[in-house]
C-alpha cells in the first residue's frame, strides 16, 4: 500500500487545481529531489489539488507504480494514450468508466487482429507484448522503419502516433490523450481553466493542444516543441520533468501554495 496516498476525502471537482500529467519524462522526470518536492507538495495539499495521470502506460503499470511509497496516487487515469478512461479506487485499483469508453470501443471495433496482420511484415516495427484493449503498440527502429505503415493505418480508418522517435501506436480514429482528457473533464464537472496538462513527447500533443493550460516540460522532444511553442496557453518550461510542472503551476498562478524553487 502506498503510504503517502491514502484517503482522498475531497471530491476532485471541488478542488482548486487539478494536475493532468504524463508520466515518463514528465511527472517521473527530473531529479530525485525535484520529484520528491513536487510529490510532497501534492500530498500536503490534497484538499485543494487533484491528480490525473494521462499516460501511454497501461492500468497494470499504474497500479504497480502507485503502490510504491513516495508516488502520489491519482484520482483518475487517462491511460493507454487516451483509450482507457478510469477512476482509481482507494485501494489503488484502476477501474474503467464504461460510459466514457463506449465510443472509444466502438471506434476501435475490435481492430487489434487486423492491425497486427496488416503490419506484420513492416520493417522497423516490433510488436509490444502487452494485450492492450483498444490500441496496438510497437517499438520502432527509426533507421529501419518503413513509413508505408502510416498509409496502411490511414486506409484502415484508424489513427497512428510516432513518439520519442521509438514508439509507433495505432489508435481508434479521433481518440488520443487530449480528446479523452476533455471527456473526463466534462464528466467530472471540472473547470478547465484550473486544469494543467503536462507532457514531453508527441503522444502528448493533443493534450497540450486541447485548450486547457498546459506545459511542455524541460527536456521535451523538439518535434513537440515545434508544434506548441506559439500557443499562448502552453508554457514551455526550462526546468526538467517534475520541476517543469512546478514551474508552470507558478507561472499560471494555478495554486497559491506553489512556492517550490525551480
Amino acid at each position: 500500500m502506498n503510504e503517502m496516498s491514502t484517503d482522498i476525502k475531497v471530491d476532485i471537482a471541488q478542488k482548486r487545481f487539478v494536475l493532468a500529467t504524463d508520466l515518463d519524462g514528465t511527472f517521473l522526470g527530473g531529479s530525485d529531489e525535484d520529484r520528491k518536492a513536487l510529490y510532497d507538495w501534492i500530498e500536503a495539499n490534497r484538499d485543494s489539488v487533484g491528480l490525473v495521470f494521462v499516460t501511454g502506460r497501461d492500468p497494470e503499470f499504474i497500479v504497480e507504480l502507485t503502490s510504491r511509497q513516495g508516488v502520489p496516487r491519482p484520482e483518475y487515469v487517462v491511460g493507454d494514450i487516451g483509450t482507457t478512461i478510469a477512476k482509481v479506487t482507494p485501494e489503488g485499483h484502476v477501474e474503467p468508466i464504461p460510459a466514457l469508453e463506449h465510443d472509444i470501443a466502438a471506434a476501435w471495433n475490435d481492430s487489434g487482429d487486423r492491425v497486427r496482420d496488416a503490419l506484420v511484415d513492416i520493417k522497423g516495427l516490433t510488436l509490444q507484448p502487452t494485450g492492450f484493449r483498444y490500441r496496438v503498440s510497437y517499438d520502432m527502429d527509426p533507421d529501419l522503419f518503413d513509413a508505408s505503415a502510416c498509409s496502411i493505418v490511414d486506409a484502415m480508418g484508424l489513427d497512428w502516433i510516432i513518439s520519442a522517435d521509438r514508439y509507433f501506436d495505432v489508435l481508434p480514429k479521433g481518440f488520443s490523450k487530449g480528446p479523452s482528457l476533455l471527456k473526463l473533464i466534462d464528466h467530472l464537472g471540472l473547470d478547465a481553466k484550473r486544469v494543467l496538462a503536462a507532457g514531453d513527447t508527441l503522444n502528448d500533443l493533443s493534450m497540450l493542444q486541447c485548450g486547457v493550460p498546459a506545459v511542455a516540460v524541460g527536456g521535451a522532444e523538439e518535434p513537440l516543441l515545434e508544434k506548441v511553442h506559439f500557443l499562448d496557453h502552453v508554457h514551455v518550461a526550462k526546468a526538467i520533468g517534475a520541476a517543469g510542472i512546478a514551474e508552470a503551476i507558478g507561472a499560471f498562478g494555478l495554486h497559491p501554495g506553489m512556492n517550490l524553487k525551480v
